[in-house]
């Protein structure tokens, strides 16, 4: 054991295999065992004292908790919607380029059957 201030004696033993606090003030004859690790008398009066471990929830914890499962959903939809939007674009951006490519294909066909004409019409003047 060591000698403490206010000559309070402490020290550490294991008692059935767990780790105990033994202390002894120099008027007490025998050494008390703290039942957890503490600098504080046990009978001390607390100052503070731990929070209830079951809360009864208040018309506002149920409002802030109703808003925030809204607000969960809005980012859900928000973020569903931001998705759909690039994929609509990207599709937008296919059908132009498809549409392009049809204008160009007719106007190549287009081309054709109009030399093909000149043609047959230049045959029937020349026959």
């Amino acid at each position: 054991m060591r000698m403490c201030q206010r000559s309070l004696y402490f020290g550490v033993v294991v008692l059935n295999g767990h780790l105990k606090m033994v202390w002894q003030p120099p008027y007490w004859p025998q050494p008390m065992i703290m039942t957890r690790l503490s600098l504080t008398l046990v009978s001390a009066r607390n100052y503070s004292f731990d929070m209830p471990e079951t809360k009864i929830p208040t018309a506002i914890d149920l409002e802030l908790k109703r808003l925030e499962r809204r607000v969960d959903e809005l980012l859900d939809t928000v973020q569903q919607l931001k998705e759909e939007n690039r994929a609509l674009r990207q599709r937008q951006e296919t059908l132009a380029a498809e549409k392009t490519s049809l204008l160009n294909r007719n106007e190549q066909v287009r081309t054709r059957v109009e030399a093909m004409i000149g043609r047959l019409k230049a045959m029937e003047h020349n026959a």
